[in-house]
């Protein structure tokens, strides 16, 4: 017989292997923080740029809370599912609602499984084309506070299964159907705000993530600057077939924004070698904004974390065209479907994966003095 989840206090299935790192339940974080988070990210495109699929699931122990997101961005129109309800001590069973994870293969192949949902469904299977990379631990301070310190790996590769949106069956293959996914975790801004109190020291940030696969290798590429194009975070990595794990240096980049705004068509970056130079030039084929119905820093609508009852489920569409998205665009993180074509000693290689950049505030290397400053 089970004994009530009183009696356990914060025992659960993983409690059985020898996993823990404190001298306390696995369902119980070290860390106290109430923005103390484990989640996982997926994207899924055909390449072309007609479609683009991001996904979610977060954990947050210390707010007693877990949630999931399903997004879809067809031409001009981005739609997302949001659910959530209250956590659990089972955390082998990745579930919120009729959203789920099934790891059939650990660091290597996934199940997501979106059961009909307000009109979007999907039964995907992940699989990875290269070993995950293991990103350099992120940390970032306010003043003397620490907002942000997690750990991440990263990994590209493809997709089968089906999708549905609004009744129109869309069939996945992964001869067409390539992405990236992340899980990270530690500390981060989640749930609902807390007192302001004296307002942070903050006038810029300076983003890039460029995870890319090719037919050989892949690239993961991550970078953050401060207003002043102080670099905090450098990680450029090229993983092969054979586990392989090489470093390119610290690549200079440029990124290529549309005059009158900060929306990016691309971005060049130059890296280094052991054998010589190595030029990526990366180009969007389209643009979905994290920060309407995805959750992610600016989101009007939907946060990560909050706590919006249990069963929760909900539907928002937004139209890409609006003045309403139009005006907050360059606010917010933006995941763009990228191609990507590696010049190396001569030769040219493509490949396809996710370009995501955001420039919020200042940025003197780019010429952003504030908030409001746009590319000329």
């Amino acid at each position: 017989m089970t004994p009530p989840s009183s009696a356990r206090g914060g025992l659960g299935p993983l409690d059985e292997y020898p996993l823990h790192q404190v001298p306390q339940p696995i369902g119980w974080p070290g860390p106290s923080d109430r923005h103390f988070y484990d989640r996982c990210y997926f994207n899924a495109h055909d390449r072309t740029g007609d479609i683009f699929v991001i996904s979610g699931m977060g954990y947050y122990p210390n707010l007693r809370t877990k949630d999931a997101f399903f997004l879809v961005t067809r031409g001009d129109q981005q739609t997302a599912v949001h659910l959530g309800g209250e956590i659990d001590d089972d955390r082998l069973d990745q579930r919120v609602g009729g959203y789920r994870l099934e790891v059939i293969e650990p660091l290597q192949k996934i199940r997501m499984v979106l059961e009909e949902t307000e009109g979007l469904a999907a039964d995907l299977t992940w699989e990875g084309s290269f070993e995950v990379v293991q990103e350099q631990r992120h940390v970032m301070r306010q003043g003397t506070r620490v907002v942000l310190d997690a750990q991440r790996f990263a990994q590209v590769g493809t997709w089968s299964g089906s999708l549905s949106v609004d009744g129109e069956e869309i069939s996945v293959s992964p001869d067409t159907w390539v992405g990236t996914r992340d899980r990270s975790w530690g500390i981060r801004p989640v749930g609902e705000a807390e007192p302001a109190g004296r307002p942070a020291d903050f006038d810029g940030m300076w983003w890039l993530y460029v995870p890319m696969r090719f037919e050989d290798y892949a690239i993961v590429v991550i970078m953050q600057e401060d207003g002043d194009g102080i670099r905090t975070l450098n990680d450029c990595t090229r993983i092969w077939k054979d586990g392989r794990v090489e470093q390119l240096g610290w690549p200079q980049v440029t990124i290529h924004y549309t005059p009158g705004g900060r929306r990016p068509t691309g971005a060049t970056l130059e890296c280094a070698t052991r054998q010589g130079p190595l030029r990526i030039e990366v180009e969007s084929r389209l643009a979905v904004p994290l920060h309407f119905g995805g959750g992610y820093g600016g989101d009007q609508d939907w946060l990560h974390g909050q706590w919006h009852g249990e069963s929760f489920t909900e539907r928002r569409t937004y139209d890409l065209t609006s003045d309403a998205v139009k005006s907050m665009f360059m606010f917010g993180c933006v995941d763009h479907v990228g191609r990507a074509v590696v010049h190396e000693k001569g030769t040219e290689t493509e490949g396809f994966g996710l370009f995501e950049h955001f420039s919020v505030g200042r940025h003197e290397p780019s010429g952003f003095t504030d908030f409001f400053s746009v590319a000329p």
